[in-house]
């Protein structure tokens, strides 16, 4: 085992999804990971509570990135311009760099029920969160929880798009264009 690296988080989760991804994810054991890794199973632990956790790390940041970005925004901001904000402070982080790995890990957690229920959790964290946001800007509900579907709903549609190693737009342009066209579904309903 090598001595101490820095990103043992990081390290993990990425010898994670090649795993799940070579060998599937029932197959694949927490050992496997570590030794991946280059880690032990007690650091593996440190980290993640079990296996299907690696592969969200990354909720508690997008859930803070959000909530911040929220309540960053300007005061008279609607909520959905609250929700642009947070949804554009978010997918600042998701680089070019990070394409190839999203597309693997969209591919490993459609192929898992388990992964899709945890993603399903994910994602009404997200929302709850962003819901949270706007109710203590004074939005009250059902607007607050309403904006925030919209806004994830834009999020993950435009998630799916970028992810594609094809693709050319940045995430944050694919999710400005899918709030606006939620935006104008929404208002169609009338």
């Amino acid at each position: 085992m090598a001595r101490w690296e820095p990103n043992a988080r990081q390290r993990l989760v990425r010898a994670a999804l090649d795993l799940f991804t070579e060998q599937g994810y029932e197959a694949t054991t927490v050992n496997q990971i570590a030794d991946r890794a280059g880690l032990t199973k007690t650091t593996f632990f440190r980290h993640f509570p079990d296996k299907r956790e690696v592969l969200f790390a990354g909720q508690d940041t997008h859930t803070r990135l959000l909530a911040d970005a929220m309540a960053a925004a300007p005061g008279p901001a609607t909520p959905l311009e609250a929700v642009r904000a947070a949804l554009d402070a978010l997918t600042a982080t998701f680089t070019d760099d990070r394409r190839e790995f999203s597309a693997k890990l969209r591919s490993v957690t459609a192929g898992n029920i388990e992964l899709q229920e945890r993603a399903a959790f994910k994602r009404g964290q997200l929302a709850h969160a962003m819901a949270d946001a706007l109710r203590k800007r004074g939005v009250s509900e059902p607007t607050a929880s309403l904006a925030a579907e919209l806004g994830i709903r834009a999020f993950y549609h435009a998630f799916d798009q970028w992810a594609d190693p094809a693709g050319q737009q940045t995430l944050t342009e694919l999710a400005r264009h899918a709030l606006d066209e939620l935006r104008a579904a929404a208002a169609a309903l009338d």
